[in-house]
């Protein structure tokens, strides 16, 4: 009996001791898009008529252990055995030795870009007109750009030709072979900003003229920026919220949004969670920790989660007690299927299989 004793303690420390590459996922807090966080709406619209709404359209996230924590042998058992945890290897969520701090500035700009193509993919749903121009995002220190372009100028052209979505921009400037000149047609931030607070489209352009570098990674021919697209709206709509980060709750953001600038309610009244990314074009897309938010969905009372037609799947199989799974593909897919809950007609709704 005294070995027994003294091999368990043994074991019971080695499980404190000895430290393991893995990370563990939990299930995080939901929000209602169409409530108050900490003492303000979440959706915030102004200069255009809003609606009373009812009802839960949550965002779900993820909560996950921080990229220096140490995980032990004891923590990683533990978390195997348990039903509302996740346990991955540490890679998964910080791959290539990735800080707590880069994580952070990654997610945190994930989220903004999220909460911006919400705005757009909600009023085109809408059939409201959206302005949008390419922009530049970031200029690269000690880049061929630096000191010729800025973040905020208007690209217009490239090598003459015009510049529509924000991918053209690489794929210009990525025919050239690395060493050749490139030239840029722009509106410099300040005219840029000025023509916008004034209403107006921004047209006084000029020319840039820098030569490509060889980009380290794959020899390709850059020039040290990063192009964006910047969308001018016809009234505000401000999106509170901190302390969340990821690009996982733009579809219900964009919901929100929708449920507001329409008379009567989208949900009526039923409590609807629910998950995505969302493209300026309403296309939605998969996220990571389906599972857990499923769980936290159903443990505030949502009867059903509008989920990514990509993560059907996995999320049903093991879809909480009481809980409906919504598959939607695109913006349009989430609206069609709120009204029908709203009405009490489910029985044809598209529902999650474990096989998509």
């Amino acid at each position: 009996m005294l070995a027994s004793t003294l091999m368990l303690i043994a074991l019971l420390c080695a499980g404190v001791l000895i430290k393991v590459p893995y990370s563990e996922m939990s299930p995080g807090p939901t929000v209602n898009t169409l409530g108050d966080h900490d003492g303000e709406p979440v959706l915030q619209i102004s200069g255009r008529k809003t609606y009373d709404t009812s009802g839960h359209l949550n965002m779900t996230t993820v909560r996950v252990t921080s990229a220096d924590y140490k995980m032990n042998l004891a923590e990683a058992v533990y978390g195997w055995m348990a039903h509302d945890n996740i346990v991955v290897p540490h890679d998964t969520l910080y791959p290539n030795g990735k800080t707590e701090q880069q994580s952070t500035q990654e997610n945190a700009e994930e989220f903004s870009q999220s909460q911006e193509s919400a705005k757009v993919a909600a009023l085109k749903e809408l059939k409201i007109p959206v302005k949008s121009q390419v922009v530049v995002a970031t200029v690269f220190k000690d880049s061929p750009a630096e000191g010729k372009l800025h973040a905020g100028d208007v690209i217009k052209s490239v090598d003459g030709k015009a510049v529509k979505e924000f991918t053209d921009v690489a794929k210009l400037v990525t025919k050239h072979k690395a060493g050749e000149p490139v030239e840029f047609g722009i509106v410099p931030v300040k005219e840029a900003a000025a023509a916008e607070k004034a209403g107006k489209e921004a047209t006084a352009s000029e020319n840039v003229k820098m030569t490509t570098e060889k980009a380290e990674d794959d020899g390709r021919a850059v020039v040290g920026i990063k192009a964006g697209t910047d969308h001018t709206y016809p009234f505000t709509i401000d999106i509170k919220l901190a302390d969340v980060g990821g690009p996982s709750a733009g579809l219900m953001f964009a919901l929100g949004i929708v449920d507001k600038l329409t008379p009567g309610d989208l949900t009526g009244g039923k409590f609807v969670a629910g998950t995505g990314t969302i493209e300026d074009n309403g296309k939605v897309g998969a996220i990571g920790g389906i599972e857990m938010k499923t769980v936290g969905a159903r443990d505030k009372g949502a009867e059903y989660f509008l989920t990514p037609k990509d993560n059907c799947a996995s999320a049903a199989s093991d879809v909480p007690d009481g809980l409906t799974l919504v598959k939607v593909d695109t913006i349009a897919d989430a609206v069609k299927s709120l009204k029908a809950i709203s009405k009490g007609d489910t029985a044809d709704l598209p529902k999650c299989t474990t096989k998509g």
